[in-house]
């Protein structure tokens, strides 16, 4: 599908909305419902596509199972509807309602394991945020680990309530700090001339690295978290779960 205009990506800027109003441009290849905007977050970086409902102006309601990008740039996002729901015709006006709690949860699993990157300063090679585990895997050379040292370390960036901001530069300027890049499996977001950075700390900060991803405002605001299991996927690769708790 062509000639699409990127949608309006609100969640970037505040990923505390909840819901917004929207207008139906276009229905994807594979079934997707393309709007102007939205504050549902597409699969990607690790994280999963949010899912909630989409409200047309007579009430009816189609449940929406997930968000993905519809293009290979990953400029236009698609919303994947429940088999069998309603689609709303091209043009209509329609209100988003996301799934709060669930994408809360995703939120701070997903700020938890960049603690976890500050935790253990390793390559990253893999990760995934889910609701109630994510994990990262790493490139270890010493399999030793501790894990009632790390999780002690862990409880205390999180209880230290640094606060979480966001912050872009451009690709050349990423370019010039490779060492920004944590992740080897998983490119940061490009494709508009700009990375956002996602800052943990103040000017001193705690961790800053590249990421699209959806994140709380403070790192107290994850709660409590542990590292639940270390598993060897390699000579040095090691794949570290962390939890709720």
């Amino acid at each position: 599908m062509t000639n699409l205009s990127p949608t309006e990506q609100l969640f970037r800027d505040d990923a505390y909305l909840t819901r917004c109003e929207a207008t139906v441009v276009a229905i994807g290849e594979k079934g997707g419902i393309i709007l102007d905007r939205t504050v549902f977050y597409p699969t990607g970086g690790g994280q999963p596509g949010d899912c909630g409902v989409m409200v047309a102006a007579d009430g009816t309601e189609t449940a929406i199972a997930t968000t993905v990008w519809e293009d290979a740039g990953k400029t236009v996002i698609a919303h994947v509807a429940i088999e069998d729901m309603p689609i709303p015709t091209l043009g209509a006006k329609v209100t988003l309602r996301l799934d709060r709690e669930r994408r809360h949860a995703l939120m701070r699993m997903h700020t938890a394991l960049h603690l976890l990157s500050v935790v253990l300063p390793y390559a990253v090679t893999g990760g995934s945020v889910g609701e109630e585990e994510g994990r990262l895997d790493f490139d270890i050379p010493d399999a030793d680990l501790d894990r009632d040292a790390l999780n002690a370390r862990l409880a205390e960036l999180v209880a230290a309530d640094h606060p979480v901001s966001f912050e872009w530069i451009t690709d050349t300027e990423l370019d010039a700090k490779p060492d920004l890049v944590k992740t080897m499996s998983v490119a940061p977001p490009r494709g508009s001339g700009r990375v956002r950075l996602v800052r943990i700390g103040g000017e001193t900060s705690v961790d800053l690295q590249p990421c699209g991803g959806t994140h709380v405002k403070s790192t107290g605001e994850i709660g409590r978290v542990e590292i639940a299991k270390v598993e060897k996927k390699g000579r040095i690769n090691r794949r570290v779960r962390i939890r709720f708790v």
